[in-house]
């Protein structure tokens, strides 16, 4: 199944309350809103997809369990950005102070906070123009760091709030180096199961 976008009247007028709602009567799918307040809905990743997530998810905790300086999530969390997106990347990690002025209220939705960090990963059927575009947005929002990974090209591609340009990593056999608040954080691709 491709990923469908609901535009219509109803959906765009949805309060966050009701957006969580909706996200939690149609748990069998992704869900996702964008900033145009419009529904993107996407069946679950495939088995493979979930395999090669869960080698990226692994290592960034082991990481985090390491430094204590945060708090990972994994991809079923929302997030809402300033640009009333609400986004689910397939792995997200906070600074300790910042997850920390979040009440316990706000720990029960979808927190209106961004990631610092962000990783998506590429799978079989998601579009590689569409993926780039939402790293842009998570910059735009806030991100300080974020890597796109593509295992169907063999890819990464590295996103900095504090530049504009792109960097682009070939090959598996690379390993992604953290940066800023994410200085230590060394994913291994090979891990990846391609």
């Amino acid at each position: 199944m491709e990923t469908i976008i609901l535009r219509d009247r109803v959906t765009n007028r949805m309060s966050d309350e009701e957006f969580l709602w909706f996200c939690q009567e149609n748990k069998d799918l992704r869900i996702e809103r964008n900033s145009k307040l419009e529904i993107i809905l996407m069946t679950p990743v495939t088995t493979k997809s979930g395999l090669q997530n869960g080698a990226i998810f692994g290592q960034l905790y082991a990481w985090n369990l390491r430094s204590k300086a945060g708090e990972v999530f994994d991809s079923s969390t929302g997030f809402t950005l300033p640009d009333r997106s609400i986004l689910s990347p397939d792995a997200s990690w906070i600074a300790n102070e910042k997850f920390a002025a979040l009440s316990d209220e706000e720990k029960d939705r979808f927190a209106a906070i961004c990631p610092d960090f962000v990783i998506e990963l590429r799978s079989k059927s998601d579009s590689l123009v569409e993926l780039q575009n939402k790293m842009i947005s998570w910059i735009k929002n806030g991100v300080e760091l974020a890597w796109l990974i593509d295992t169907k090209g063999q890819t990464s591609y590295i996103y900095r709030s504090k530049s504009p340009d792109v960097e682009t990593i070939q090959g598996f056999n690379a390993k992604l180096i953290g940066e800023g608040l994410m200085d230590g954080f060394i994913l291994d691709l090979s891990l990846i199961k391609l």
